[in-house]
């Protein structure tokens, strides 16, 4: 917890030209008697990409600061123009209102300012080197950045938990730089064994599996003998679907004949019925005689 807390800053004399004093009306608050006086700056930011033409404008120191609320004005003098560059000293820009304690800066406030020609032809026309006279000056006393830092005051009691205590034990302890990560290396060891002990295992099991498919799918000499029979059977039925196509081949060759021989037989001259009806009267005394002998053939088995 801070000793010392700001808590108010009232700008005065603002806006006011260029070249008038800085004042600042602070208030604050001390909760415990104090050994050294409270150092208090004004800083002016004269560029804005280098630190160089930073002007510190006044110092004061306040002490000894009796417990309780404080109040004083602090009024310091314009910034010097020469160490300001003349790019930068119309514009915007910053000042700053810092406190420290025994050289241990505790809060700072910043506050942006704008320069500008209060004239409107320069305002629009600016020369190259500035006219200082012509320059209104206005801090923007309503937007104030404040920080605060946590810093050790009079008593230890007071120091920031960012300044650890000292150990004095810890330098004469052996160093344990080698034994550090021992366990984790182990660790990744035993880890990479069961790894592999698991992997083999499941190429054991895949490996069973496999054999005992490939012995569950071996045929046996029960199957083996069915599957003869089959294809004998299946080779009898091919041979009788085959011998039944020469059949019918058979019958369509025989009625193609027929075919062509009626047709022949319309094609004969007249002279052909006579012929035709000699061969049948031949053919009828043939199939008498077959008759004949077929009754005599059945008398004699009687």
């Amino acid at each position: 917890m801070s000793v010392v807390s700001l808590l108010n800053v009232d700008v005065r004399n603002n806006p006011a030209p260029f070249a008038a004093p800085y004042e600042f009306e602070i208030t604050f608050e001390c909760l415990e008697p104090l050994q050294k006086d409270l150092e208090w700056k004004v800083t002016y930011v004269g560029s804005a990409t280098s630190s160089e033409h930073d002007q510190v404008l006044d110092t004061l120191l306040v002490g000894p600061v009796p417990v309780g609320v404080n109040k004083f004005v602090f009024e310091t003098e314009a910034p010097d123009l020469s160490k300001i560059p003349n790019t930068e000293v119309i514009g915007v820009t910053v000042v700053l209102l810092s406190c420290a304690y025994d050289d241990r800066e505790f809060v700072r406030v910043g506050y942006y300012v704008n320069n500008e020609y209060a004239d409107e032809a320069l305002a629009n026309d600016p020369p190259a080197k500035p006219v200082t006279d012509k320059v209104k000056r206005n801090i923007l006393a309503e937007k104030p950045r404040v920080t605060r830092f946590a810093i050790k005051w009079d008593s230890e009691e007071s120091a920031p938990a960012e300044y650890p205590p000292e150990q004095p034990d810890v330098d004469a302890a052996e160093d344990d730089e080698a034994a550090y990560g021992a366990d984790e290396v182990e660790e990744e060891v035993v880890t990479l064994e069961e790894e592999s002990k698991t992997e083999g295992g499941e190429d054991a099991e895949m490996g069973g599996v496999e054999e005992a498919s490939a012995t569950a799918n071996a045929p046996t000499e029960d199957d083996k003998v069915e599957e003869g029979e089959d294809d004998d059977a299946g080779s009898e039925d091919l041979e009788a679907e085959s011998s039944g196509e020469d059949d019918e081949e058979e019958v369509e060759v025989v009625e193609e004949e027929g075919e062509g021989e009626g047709d022949e037989d319309h094609e004969m001259e007249d002279g052909a019925p006579d012929e035709a009806k000699g061969e049948a009267s031949e053919q009828k005394p043939m199939d008498q005689q077959q008759g004949q002998g077929g009754q005599q053939a059945d008398v004699m088995v009687h």
